[in-house]
């Protein structure tokens, strides 16, 4: 079987040696007799599981022991209920709308409490990071939300350095954690689905700072409160257990790699390709400011109009997929996460190159 250059936003690609590991393990989980769909998630077969996936991710990220890790379920659009449910305690909150999640994060949240939009970059078409003295932040909020990579637009936050400071920040990073190392320490609350750089849809991580446990709404359902989930060990009720454990192989194979110092030198250079491709031609825009675009979705659209069908049918042929951009921005998206491997872009550049000269 040949497998296909896999361009999709999420669920993404995952690493083959990972799916060719699991593919070994499905029927009898290290001579335990069964799959790992099929045991208790009380059982100590399991319990070894989670327990080697938090510490795995705890190594990668640089988590500190103040900081719970939580493995929960209902995606990271859940979150945007969850957070201000936890984390108002009766007060206001800011959020930074720089894209379509942020946007809808903002929306949700709106009616779970008072927040408040301390900047927008929508009337720019989210192709953009704000410039000096946009963002509005008040010193009072609660926290501060903000969506480090907007996955439709193409917009990433590369140091965390340009976010303000005062007040606990959040953040949405579910389409480049990662991708990079970060100073987790930054930040109160890390939250990210698991169907682009982490494992199979399911599956939501929870990185969250000890301190800010405790305040959630009163009358709040016992499993969206994240102390209760903390100190239940995410086990309150039976956990995505085979997502879990795809998550940690995931992990295992970035250790492998060199941590996430190696798998950004990497990154760094699958996007350089598709960006130098652009801006070597005549048919391809990428709308975003330079100084932010992203290097886990890159958004190009086509000068020429009417060849959008063209290119993703051609792109087909080639073995290229899931390369249409959203449906909110149209053109073209190559997400281009971890886990895709680097022959993929290039075979996206030299089809991209073939493409100009054909209908250029």
């Amino acid at each position: 079987m040949e497998r296909i250059h896999n361009f999709s936003a999420g669920p993404a690609v995952l690493p083959l040696e990972v799916l060719e590991q699991a593919r070994d393990e499905l029927l009898d989980w290290q001579g335990c007799g069964m799959s790992v769909m099929e045991m208790s998630h009380r059982g100590k077969e399991f319990m070894g599981i989670i327990a080697r996936c938090e510490t795995d991710l705890r190594e990668l990220m640089g988590i500190p022991a103040n900081y719970k890790v939580l493995f929960l379920q209902g995606g990271a659009t859940l979150q945007f209920a969850q957070i201000p449910l936890n984390l108002l305690a009766g007060r206001s909150a800011d959020y930074l709308v720089t894209g379509s999640w942020s946007k809808k994060a903002y929306k949700e949240a709106q009616r779970v409490g008072t927040v408040r939009c301390a900047g927008s970059t929508e009337n720019d078409k989210f192709t953009r990071w704000f410039n000096a003295g946009e963002i509005d932040p008040d010193p009072n909020a609660a926290y501060l939300h903000v969506c480090t990579n907007e996955t439709i637009h193409g917009v990433e936050v590369h140091d965390s350095a340009i976010l303000p400071d005062g007040v606990p920040l959040v953040a949405d990073m579910s389409s480049h954690i990662l991708s990079r190392p970060i100073d987790v320490t930054r930040y109160a609350l890390i939250y990210a689905g698991a169907q682009k750089n982490i494992g199979p849809a399911g599956l939501t991580i929870v990185i969250v700072r000890a301190d800010l446990l405790g305040r959630a709404a009163p009358g709040i359902p016992t499993l969206l409160d994240y102390a209760v989930q903390a100190e239940h060990g995410s086990m309150l009720n039976t956990p995505p257990t085979y997502g879990i454990y795809m998550a940690g192989l995931v992990f295992q194979w970035l250790k492998r790699l060199g941590g996430l110092a190696a798998i950004e030198k990497i990154n760094v250079e699958k996007a350089g390709l598709i960006y130098n491709a652009i801006a070597a031609s005549t048919l391809y825009r990428n709308p975003v400011e330079p100084a932010c675009r992203s290097r886990m979705n890159i958004p190009f659209t086509l000068t020429k109009p009417g060849l959008d069908e063209t290119f993703i049918a051609e792109a087909k042929k080639r073995g290229i997929v899931q390369i249409k951009g959203h449906s909110s921005v149209g053109g073209m998206r190559a997400s281009i996460y971890n886990a895709l491997p680097l022959d993929s872009v290039q075979a996206l550049v030299t089809f991209m190159r073939d493409f100009e000269n054909t209908h250029g």
